[in-house]
């Protein structure tokens, strides 16, 4: 089989600042270095794992203060190499605006590693999810624990010896996350998952004296139905549909990522239309998106009005992706290349007829929310997260731009010719809830001037490319030419083979940064297909965030981060 470390590929440039100062903390501990496709990955040994994470996160010049992401590889029967494993750490230094990958190889004989918690707080949920579905032991982890499967559950998923039709019945549920001190009066209480501010997709056990909560212990994978497992068993194309379901309160942008991630692999761009088309979608579900937190968040609090009020635009939304593509929550429009199909001709009356009703609604929703004192009392001061620490917790998004980063993909590595609009980037002062919600507030209304912006500069042409080994030919030439119906016959009998090699590619979701890690062994199926899920590093920290508070704030604060369970679970 081949792998990624036999793929020919350019070393990173000597005079990389990463690169130079690796070298220098650690010598002969970097055992390699890759630059491909625009990625830099270095590759360390075991015993510097930590130190380098160290030097990636605290060295002036390097400033990786961004965590992104923590996973594992399985390497089972690679010829020529006896480290089965492979951990890759993804951060990102915001000053620099660099991403950079780290990795390690770990022989199975010895599947061990040392915790970088203590570097990155993001790392922890990370690393026990690298434990859980590849069962690499973190050494010095604070509670290396099953976090997507249950504690019945026998064996490791994401291994490749796995058999994927495999399940492991849960006969008994963990009742106590916590324990309440002996002798105390305190109460352990239950929050979801059958509770409306948890939406029957997770749950908190919290340890209350009164109404305080002193303690708190979060429980997911009530919907995990490990997305990254099947997808290893599904041509590129294939997996399109599955990643509607991971953040399916703005699906289409899911594809939009998914779609660019591959391309990149492939080295294969979309034609000017499709990706002017996936702005103008990715946009509007932005917008979606935001409507949906915004008027869940405050149903939880006790306001239904602003929640009807917002859906009114969301429903006009949905029917433009309707009548695009003919579906309303998991669209499937998106493909390698560029789009399923055109958009219809009237399709720049209809989004205009959407914004219409996004500008209605959102100064109907401001009027009713952002100067309301009951609003804002129970959202100023609340939740309070430094920039530093969500940083340290791979915050993304409006989460993070609320705490003061101006950290936008769209911005500072534009796609899908971003760099042509004209937008700001909002930021909070405080990061409370009620920035989060200023942020997303003023998000849709930047979201509205780049939609106009597309549409007043929509390209005429052809919305997938035209290469041969990637798009399928039109059926009306499937049906008439011979060279067409063998090309069509090829593709869906082969699949697209893109060259080995490992890409992470990475869009502005409504959540933030969505990061799919490609690798590819040559063959039709992604070898391992790794999501970076906003949400899961964001409500990894909430937990954290709740203690000390009051309970009726914990609910105020779960709505603002936007946990939406697909993406969460996978």
């Amino acid at each position: 089989m081949a792998s990624v470390l036999e793929t020919p590929q350019a070393p990173a440039a000597s005079t990389s600042p990463t690169v130079r100062i690796l070298r220098e903390k650690l010598g002969d501990q970097v055992l390699r270095v890759d630059e491909w496709r625009g990625d830099l990955a270095v590759t360390v040994s075991r015993k510097a794992w930590v130190e380098a994470a160290r030097t990636l996160s605290f060295h002036p010049e390097l400033d990786y203060k961004l965590f992104l992401d923590l996973c594992g590889v399985d390497w089972l029967d690679r010829d020529g190499h006896d480290d089965r494993f492979e951990v890759a750490l993804h951060v990102y230094s915001v000053s620099h605006k660099h991403h950079v990958r780290l990795k390690v190889p770990i022989p199975e004989s010895d599947a061990t590693l040392d915790t970088i918690v203590g570097v990155y707080k993001g790392a922890n949920w990370f690393e026990r999810e690298t434990w859980d579905l590849y069962g690499i032991v973190f050494n010095g982890h604070p509670n290396l624990s099953r976090l997507l499967t249950h504690d019945s559950f026998v064996g490791h998923p994401m291994r490749k010896d796995y058999e994927t039709p495999k399940r492991h019945l849960l006969k008994e549920a963990k009742q106590w996350l916590l324990k309440v001190p002996e002798g105390s009066e305190h109460m352990i209480v239950n929050i979801g998952p059958s509770h409306p501010a948890m939406h029957g997709a997770f749950r908190v056990q919290a340890l209350m004296d009164g109404e305080t909560i002193q303690d708190a212990e979060a429980e997911i994978g009530y919907m995990h139905r490990n997305f990254e497992k099947m997808a290893e068993e599904r041509t590129y194309w294939q997996v399109i549909p599955y990643t509607d379901r991971l953040n399916y309160c703005s699906a289409f942008m899911n594809g939009h990522g998914y779609a660019l991630a591959v391309e990149k692999l492939l080295g294969v761009p979309a034609p000017p239309r499709a990706e002017a088309i996936r702005v103008i979608l990715s946009e509007f579900s932005r917008i979606m998106d935001h409507f949906i937190c915004i008027g869940a968040n405050v149903v939880d609090l006790g306001a239904i009005t602003p929640f009807f009020v917002v859906f009114r635009a969301r429903e006009a939304i949905y029917d433009l992706i309707e009548a695009c593509c003919g579906a309303r929550l998991t669209v499937s429009y998106v493909r390698i290349g560029g789009l399923a199909q055109d958009v219809p001709d009237d399709f720049e009356a209809r989004a205009r007829t959407a914004i219409a009703s996004v500008r209605d609604v959102t100064s109907q929703m401001e009027k009713l929310l952002t100067r309301n004192p009951i609003f804002a009392n129970r959202f100023k001061d609340v939740g309070v997260m430094s920039a530093e620490d969500a940083l340290s917790w791979g915050w993304v998004g409006p989460c993070l731009r609320g705490s003061g980063v101006a950290y936008d993909v769209r911005k500072d590595h534009p796609y899908s010719g971003y760099e042509q609009y004209d937008f700001d980037v909002p930021v909070g002062t405080v990061g409370d809830c009620y920035d989060r919600y200023l942020v997303r507030v003023e998000e849709i209304h930047q979201s509205v001037r780049i939609i106009e912006q597309a549409l007043a500069k929509l390209p005429k042409g052809p919305v997938i490319t035209d290469d041969k080994k990637v798009a399928l030919p039109p059926k009306s030439e499937v049906y008439s030419n011979i060279e067409a119906l063998m090309n069509h016959f090829k593709l869906v009998y082969e699949g697209i083979l893109p060259p080995a090699g490992e890409v992470y590619g990475y869009t502005e979701g409504a959540n933030g940064e969505l990061g799919f890690y490609i690798v590819s062994d040559g063959g039709k199926f992604p070898y391992r297909l790794k999501v970076r899920p906003p949400c899961f590093a964001i409500y990894a920290a909430f937990s954290e965030m709740i203690k000390g508070g009051l309970l009726a704030d914990a609910v105020a604060i779960i709505g603002g981060l936007n946990v939406i369970a697909g993406e969460l679970d996978r």
